[in-house]
C-alpha cells in the first residue's frame, strides 16, 4: 500500500463525513466500521490473513509488541522503587493496569480479527440493505446521523490522545526532577542519563513511539467495537420505520405485503445474528474492560483519600476516575441505545398488524417478530451483567 494510499484511509471517515455533511442528500459510501478498518490498516494495526502475507507489517507487528512487553517490564521494575512513595507508587500502578489491558487488547483483537472481518461484511450488507416506501428521508437522516456522531467523537478523542502524548513527552524538559515521559527503571541503570545518554535517549525514543501508537490503537479498535453496536442500532431504527410504514407502502397489494413482512423479518434475525456474534467475539474484552475500570476507580478513590491534603494530587487521580468513569459511561450508553431500539422493534411490528390485511403467513411473521423482539439485545459479556446506565450506576455506589 502506497503512502497515499495510507493517507487516503486514515483520512477516510473525515473526508466522508465532510462530504455528507455539506450535501443534505447523500447517502454515506460505508459504516463507520468499514472506514475504522482502513485507518488500522493505514497504521499496520489491522492484521487479518491479507496482511500477514505482508513481511514488513508482520515485522513491525512483532516488534511493536515486543516493545510493549518491555515497557511493561521496566514499569513493573519501577514500581519497586515507587514503593516508599504512594502517590507515585499509585502513579505506577495505574499506567501498569493500563499497558495491561493494551496487551491484552492487541492480542485479543489479532486473535478475532478474521471473525471481526466477517462482521464488518455483515453490516455491509445491512448498511446496502434496500429501503422502500415512505421512509427514505427518514432512513438518510439516520445513516448521516450514525456517520457525522463517530466522526466527531474520532476526531476530538484524536486531538486529545495527541494533546496528552505531546504534554508527556514535553515533561522531562520542564520538570527538572523527572528524565523520562514515564518512571520506569531499568537494570544497570540504564535509565539514568548521566550514566547511559545513549541508552536514557532509545529509552525516550521508545516511551514516545509506545505512547502515541497504542493510545492511537485503543481509539481505532473502540471506535471500531462501538461503531458495530451503533449501526446494528441504526439498523434497528431502520427496521421500525419501515414496519411502521408497511401497510402505507404496500396499499392494497396483499402479495407485496406478503414479500415485504418475509424481508424485514429476515432483516431482523440478521440483526439478531450480528448482536449475539459480536457480544461473542468481544466478550473476553468486554471482561477486562469492565475489571480494569473498576481497579482504576478503586485505586483513583484510595489515593486520593490518602493524599487528600495534597490538592494537586488530589485533583490528578480525579481526572483519572472521571476518564474511567467516562469510558464506562459512553458503553452503557451505547448499551441503552440497543437494548431500547431492540424493544421498540415489538411496538412498530404490533403497529404494523391489521387484521384485515396479509393471509395467516403475514400474521405469524408478524407474531414471530413481536415476541422475539420482547427479549432485549444489549452489550454484555458472558459472566458480567449487560451495559447499561442503571448497571453503570449501581457499579459507581458500590
Amino acid at each position: 500500500m502506497t503512502l497515499k494510499e495510507n493517507v487516503k484511509n486514515l483520512l477516510g471517515i473525515f473526508i466522508e463525513a465532510s462530504i455528507v455533511l455539506k450535501d443534505p442528500q447523500r447517502t454515506p459510501s460505508h459504516t463507520v466500521a468499514y472506514f475504522d478498518r482502513a485507518q488500522m490498516k493505514a497504521f499496520g494495526f489491522y492484521m487479518n490473513s491479507e496482511e500477514r502475507c505482508k513481511p514488513f507489517l508482520l515485522a513491525w507487528n512483532y516488534f511493536f509488541m515486543f516493545q510493549m512487553m518491555m515497557n511493561m517490564a521496566s514499569f513493573t521494575y519501577g514500581l519497586f522503587e515507587s514503593l516508599n512513595d504512594i502517590v507515585l507508587f499509585g502513579r505506577d500502578l495505574a499506567f501498569i493496569i493500563a499497558i495491561f489491558f493494551e496487551i491484552f487488547k492487541m492480542i485479543h483483537f489479532s486473535i478475532h480479527v478474521e471473525e471481526i472481518d466477517k462482521l464488518i461484511n455483515g453490516l455491509e450488507r445491512c448498511f446496502s440493505w434496500e429501503t422502500k416506501g415512505p421512509v427514505r428521508n427518514e432512513v438518510l437522516s439516520i445513516k448521516r446521523w450514525h456517520l457525522l456522531l463517530p466522526a466527531g467523537v474520532m476526531g476530538s478523542w484524536l486531538f486529545l490522545v495527541i494533546t496528552f502524548t505531546l504534554i508527556m513527552l514535553s515533561t522531562p524538559f520542564w520538570v527538572e526532577s523527572q528524565k523520562l515521559p514515564f518512571h520506569v527503571a531499568y537494570p544497570f541503570d540504564l535509565h539514568n542519563p548521566s550514566k547511559h545518554p545513549i541508552a536514557h535517549a532509545l529509552i525516550f525514543a521508545s516511551q514516545g513511539c509506545i505512547t502515541f501508537y497504542s493510545l492511537i490503537w485503543i481509539v481505532f479498535a473502540d471506535v471500531l467495537a462501538g461503531s458495530i453496536f451503533f449501526e446494528l442500532t441504526s439498523d434497528l431504527k431502520i427496521l421500525c420505520l419501515q414496519l411502521r410504514f408497511m401497510n402505507r407502502y404496500c396499499d392494497s397489494d396483499d402479495l407485496m405485503l406478503d414479500k415485504e413482512i418475509n424481508r424485514l423479518a429476515l432483516f431482523h434475525q440478521q440483526i439478531i445474528r450480528l448482536v449475539d456474534r459480536s457480544n461473542e467475539i468481544f466478550n473476553g474484552a468486554f471482561t477486562m474492560q469492565l475489571m480494569v475500570i473498576f481497579l482504576l476507580i478503586s485505586l483513583s478513590g484510595f489515593e486520593a483519600m490518602v493524599s487528600r491534603h495534597d490538592h494537586e494530587v488530589v485533583a490528578e487521580y480525579l481526572v483519572l476516575m472521571v476518564m474511567a468513569l467516562s469510558h464506562l459511561s459512553c458503553w452503557s450508553k451505547f448499551g441503552d441505545l440497543l437494548t431500547q431500539e431492540s424493544l421498540e422493534v415489538a411496538v412498530a411490528a404490533y403497529d404494523a398488524y391489521e387484521p384485515t390485511r396479509g393471509n395467516k403467513s403475514v400474521h405469524q411473521r408478524l407474531g414471530l417478530i413481536i415476541l422475539r423482539a420482547q427479549k432485549p439485545l444489549s452489550i454484555k459479556s458472558k459472566i458480567l451483567p449487560p451495559f447499561t446506565l442503571v448497571n453503570n450506576l449501581a457499579v459507581n455506589i458500590r
